[in-house]
């Protein structure tokens, strides 16, 4: 494959785009968390992500593994309350994550655009210098 002039190597290998983070539940997850400081409940949180209790267990398992999220089980009068929420690491993270993820979508708006005006150029010989 040719290399275009210019271009760094592994422009587009967004090492940022970390893989603890970047599976589609557990962005959900970390979503629906980041918009709300004091937690959300288990339950709440299986609802608003659309995952089964099995599921959403899971991959908060693996995110509080990494140090993102914090579980805190509790009582809500006699009756159990698990509740979810990130840690200063996780919101840390989640938002250098989001800055990459902002990067991805800026690189490709730009080549795209420039993919086009080339592609217009080419199809429009006179109008290059225009």
């Amino acid at each position: 494959m040719a290399k275009s002039e210019g271009e760094e190597v592994g422009r587009y290998a967004y090492d940022g785009l970390d893989r603890v983070l970047h599976e589609k539940a557990r962005l959900g997850i970390l979503t629906a968390l980041i918009t709300r400081p004091e937690g959300l409940s288990f339950s709440d949180l299986a609802r608003l992500c659309d995952l089964t209790d099995g599921n959403l267990s899971r991959h908060l398992d693996v995110l509080t593994d990494a140090g993102l999220v914090k579980i805190t089980k509790g009582f809500e009068g006699r009756r159990p309350l698990t509740t979810c929420a990130l840690t200063a690491t996780g919101r840390r993270r989640f938002r250098e994550y989001l800055e990459q993820l902002e990067k991805v979508l800026r690189d490709a708006a730009t080549k795209e655009a420039a993919a086009k005006q080339a592609s217009r150029s080419k199809t429009r010989p006179g109008l290059a210098g225009a």
